[in-house]
C-alpha cells in the first residue's frame, strides 16, 4: 500500500479542474460584484486563474508523485508536498494575471499593485485545498485497495474448490479407464496435463476464445470417456469479451453430468452468444433438470460471475437445460 497516497486518476485531476474553475469563476465574480466591477471581466479571470492553478498543480504534483517522492522516505512527503502546492498557487496567480492583462480584462486594483502578496496568499490557500483533496484521494485509494484485495481473496478462495472438483472427475474417469483401455487411459492422462497447463494462470478473467479453447480441450477429455458421444457445437468466431476463468467450462461439465444418458447415442451441447444483452448462452438435449437450485459448482461460479463482472447466472429452461450468463461490465482491475 506505500503508493496508494501517491496515485491520483486522470478522473481526479478532470474533477479538480472543473471545481478550481467553477470555483474561480464564482468567487472572483462574487468580488467584482462587490466592488461594482463587470462581472463578466471577474467570471473570466476567475477561470483564468482557476485553470492556471490547476495546471501547475497537476505538472508539479504528477512529477513528484511519480519521480521524486517515491525515491524519499516519507518523513520528507509532507514538506515536499506544501512547498510545491504553494508554489502551484503562487506561480497560477502570477500566470492568471498575466493572461488577464492580455486580454485587457479589468482587474481589481490588488492584483495590479500586491501581485506577489496575493499570489502568496493564494498559495498557501492551494496547500489548505491540495492537503484536503489529497486526504479524500488517499482514503478513496486505500478503500478501492482494499476491496480489489477482497475480491482477489475471495476469487481465490473460490478456485481452490473450483480446481480439485475438476480434478476429482478427471481422475475418476483414468481410473475407470486403466481397467478397461490402458492407451485411452494414458491418452486422457495427456489431455488433463494439457488441459490444466493451459489454465494454471492466475488471472481471474481469460478472453472468451481462450476460455473457449479450455472447453474444446475438456470435451475432448471426456470424450476419452464417453466414446465420443458428446457432441459441441461452437461458433468459429466470438465477441472481444472476458469471462471469468472455468465459467463455461463449468457449465458444459455440469451438463455432461447431468445430462447424459447411456440410452442415448449423443449429449448436444450448443454454445452461443448474445452480443446485445452480452450474454452466453449453453443449452443440451440431455436429461430434463430436476431443480432450479444450484449446486455447490455453479453457486461458486455465480459468485466469481458477480464479484468479477457485477453478472449472474441464470437458468432458462428446465425441459431443455438451458442456462444464460450475464456478463455485465468486468471489473477494469482484471484484465484478460
Amino acid at each position: 500500500m506505500h503508493n496508494i497516497a501517491l496515485h491520483i486518476k486522470s478522473k481526479d485531476w478532470l474533477y479538480i479542474l472543473l471545481i478550481g474553475v467553477f470555483f474561480g469563476m464564482f468567487l472572483s465574480s462574487l468580488g467584482y460584484i462587490l466592488l461594482e466591477k463587470s462581472p463578466i471581466d471577474g467570471a473570466v479571470f476567475g477561470v483564468l486563474l482557476g485553470f492556471s492553478i490547476t495546471l501547475f498543480s497537476l505538472v508539479f504534483i504528477s512529477y513528484i508523485n511519480k519521480n521524486i517522492l517515491p525515491k524519499l522516505k516519507e518523513i520528507y512527503w509532507l514538506p515536499l508536498s506544501i512547498f510545491f502546492s504553494f508554489l502551484s498557487g503562487f506561480l497560477g496567480t502570477l500566470v492568471g494575471t498575466f493572461l488577464a492583462k492580455l486580454l485587457y480584462l479589468e482587474l481589481i486594483n490588488a492584483f495590479e499593485n500586491q501581485i506577489i502578496m496575493i499570489a502568496f496568499l493564494i498559495g498557501v490557500l492551494t496547500y489548505i485545498v491540495g492537503a484536503l483533496l489529497h486526504r479524500f484521494v488517499k482514503m478513496r485509494n486505500q478503500k478501492d485497495f482494499i476491496d480489489h484485495e477482497y475480491v482477489q481473496s475471495r476469487l481465490r478462495s473460490l478456485e481452490t474448490q473450483l480446481n480439485p472438483h475438476f480434478l476429482f472427475n478427471a481422475l475418476n474417469s483414468i481410473a475407470e479407464l486403466i481397467h478397461h483401455d490402458k492407451d485411452k487411459a494414458e491418452a486422457a492422462v495427456l489431455k488433463v496435463s494439457a488441459f490444466l497447463r493451459n489454465t494454471m494462470n492466475e488471472k481471474a478473467l481469460l478472453s472468451l476464445e481462450s476460455e473457449m479453447k479450455n472447453v474444446r480441450d475438456y470435451v475432448e477429455l471426456e470424450n476419452i470417456r464417453f466414446s465420443g458421444k458428446i457432441h459441441l457445437h461452437m461458433p468459429d468466431t466470438a465477441p472481444r469479451w472476458c469471462v471469468p476463468k472455468f465459467s463455461i467450462q463449468l457449465l458444459v461439465e455440469n451438463a455432461i453430468k447431468h445430462g447424459f444418458n447411456m440410452e442415448n447415442k449423443v449429449l448436444n451441447i450448443w454454445l452461443s452468444f448474445d452480443e446485445n444483452e452480452k450474454r452466453v448462452v449453453l443449452k443440451n438435449d440431455g436429461n430434463s433438470m430436476k431443480s432450479l437450485k444450484f449446486g455447490v459448482g455453479l453457486s461458486n461460479l455465480n459468485q466469481r460471475v458477480e464479484l468479477l463482472c457485477g453478472g449472474n447466472i441464470e437458468i432458462h429452461d428446465k425441459k431443455e437445460p438451458t442456462f444464460y450468463i450475464y456478463l455485465g461490465e468486468c471489473h477494469e482491475n482484471f484484465d484478460c
